[in-house]
């Protein structure tokens, strides 16, 4: 049943999408223009603003949940694991139009005043990177979605890590103790190697997760179709595109819209297909 469901959303895409692909063809995928008065349309802003923030999304949220659930499973104190797994727990909770009205009032504020002045100023000036980080400081643009994103992915990638790591048998840990070995050789000796394919199916499932999030990014993401070299720029999303504009749509707009929709529902079934070939590969490697 949950196939034919997938198959029916992907058919219904795709007649949907028909009138929008017949007329731009593969080019629709590599256009930038997106111009509802003279209905010339084009997927790469949204695409490539969807994969920008993602990435950003991941580059930040990664390192600190994967922090997160060491500290949590190795190293925090007892008394402290429920208040802090809780507290974590709870980020999931919150819904994501109240993450957008945060990013829009209190930290693109924040970003504009503060933030985004010091990273032009510092790094900026880097070569190669340094054009990722320039302009004016709007505060709202593709950087701030991704900040955005990285705090939403953040308890999905944490609790799923930290059931892992708990599941790491404890006769592991004391025989590297016992071994001589200190706390930080456990971790990365230990505990990360046997629960490697769960700590990547983590990662998969928050980079799902953040390539379709729409209203907290539509707050914060400046909703503009054209691509800037710099990060601190307005962009726009697939996500974003489909929630300002879907309901005022008809014609060829609408037609182009479904097919970005089209073109995410791939995105995003791409990569989990591509996470469980990998989990599959690295435990037929392991075992």
């Amino acid at each position: 049943l949950v196939l034919v469901l997938l198959l029916a959303v992907m058919v219904s895409l795709v007649v949907g999408a028909w009138p929008a692909l017949h007329q731009f063809g593969i080019a629709f995928t590599w256009t930038e223009a997106w111009n509802p008065v003279k209905e010339i349309f084009g997927a790469l802003s949204p695409l490539y603003g969807t994969l920008v923030t993602s990435f950003i999304a991941m580059i930040i949220g990664v390192p600190v949940s994967l922090g997160i659930a060491i500290f949590l499973t190795e190293l925090c104190p007892n008394y402290l694991k429920r208040p802090i797994s809780t507290a974590v727990e709870l980020l999931a909770a919150v819904p994501s139009i109240i993450y957008g009205m945060w990013g829009l009032f209190v930290l693109a504020p924040l970003m504009q005043r503060y933030i985004e002045p010091f990273l032009i100023g510092t790094v900026g000036h880097i070569i190669f990177i340094g054009d990722l980080f320039q302009g004016p400081p709007y505060g709202i643009g593709i950087f701030t979605a991704g900040l955005i994103l990285s705090a939403m992915v953040l308890p999905y990638m944490v609790s799923i890590m930290r059931d892992v790591f708990e599941t790491v048998p404890p006769q592991l840990r004391e025989s590297a103790y016992g071994l001589g070995a200190t706390t930080w050789e456990v971790i990365l000796s230990v505990v990360l190697p046997y629960s490697r394919v769960g700590v990547i199916g983590a990662f998969m499932l928050a980079l799902g997760r953040a390539l379709g999030e729409t209203m907290a990014v539509t707050f914060v993401v400046g909703n503009s179709y054209h691509i800037m070299k710099s990060v601190l720029a307005p962009g726009s999303t697939i996500s974003a595109s489909l929630a300002n504009e879907f309901a005022e749509a008809d014609g060829m707009q609408l037609s182009a819209l479904l097919a970005l929709g089209f073109l995410l529902f791939v995105l995003t079934f791409s990569v989990i297909g591509f996470a469980r070939l990998m989990l599959m590969r690295l435990e037929k490697r392991y075992g």
